[in-house]
């Protein structure tokens, strides 16, 4: 069988709207995140979860609550899905990055499969736990419908692994704040069934930058 992943990224946090990398760094959300994670967590009713977990950031945590509540469910933290370690990008605006770091923000777009993170992580390091996490989750949730509450870089990673595409496809998966995916993921036959959904956010809605 499969377990059913929905992957959830986070409502918009205070530094979405100005383009600075977050990282491991632990913005809360924005007064629209606060209003888009009641919209994003009654749209996850329909797919009645048994399970939530989330990355233990504030961003994400408090998005899991409004979920919890909704849902009725307690909420797992789960470091495999915390956000990619930015290291020296940490709290820095696109803008800087691009000034200060123009080659590798460059294979960053282009070639992210490459790049590591200066005092960071690379993709490779967040390919390796986000599958740990999903071949857990295959094993003690087979048959089920779990949410995933997490970043925009491992929910990236996770489709792109867990439907067995190289790292240089990370970029191909459209991530938006307050968005949600579902993967129903084996090992043999792996299946997308929903990709960025939005629109239950309707004026809330806010497009990602294309760097983050």
């Amino acid at each position: 069988m499969a377990v059913r992943i929905i992957y959830v990224r986070h409502a918009e946090s205070l530094w979405n709207p100005i383009g600075r990398y977050q990282g491991r760094l632990d913005p809360e959300l924005s007064e629209r995140g606060h209003k888009q994670a009641p919209l994003l967590a009654e749209a996850l009713k329909k797919y009645n979860p048994t399970a939530i977990y989330s990355s233990p950031l504030k961003r994400t945590y408090m998005t899991a609550e409004y979920i919890s509540k909704e849902l009725g469910l307690p909420i797992n933290k789960n470091e495999d899905i915390i956000e990619i370690d930015h290291g020296d990008w940490s709290g820095m605006l696109v803008d800087e990055v691009k000034e200060k770091y123009p080659d590798m923000f460059n294979d960053w777009l282009y070639k992210p499969h490459t790049v590591k993170f200066p005092n960071g992580e690379d993709l490779n390091e967040v390919a390796k736990r986000v599958k740990k996490f999903q071949d857990e989750m295959l094993e003690k949730h087979d048959g089920e419908t779990i949410v995933a509450v997490s970043h925009t870089v491992p929910i990236r990673a996770s489709l792109t692994v867990g439907l067995g595409l190289d790292l240089d496809k990370f970029w191909s998966f459209g991530c938006d704040n307050a968005s949600y995916s579902i993967l129903d993921y084996d090992k043999v036959r792996p299946i997308l069934y929903k990709l960025n959904n939005t629109y239950f956010l309707k004026d809330l809605f806010i497009p990602a930058m294309d760097a983050l």
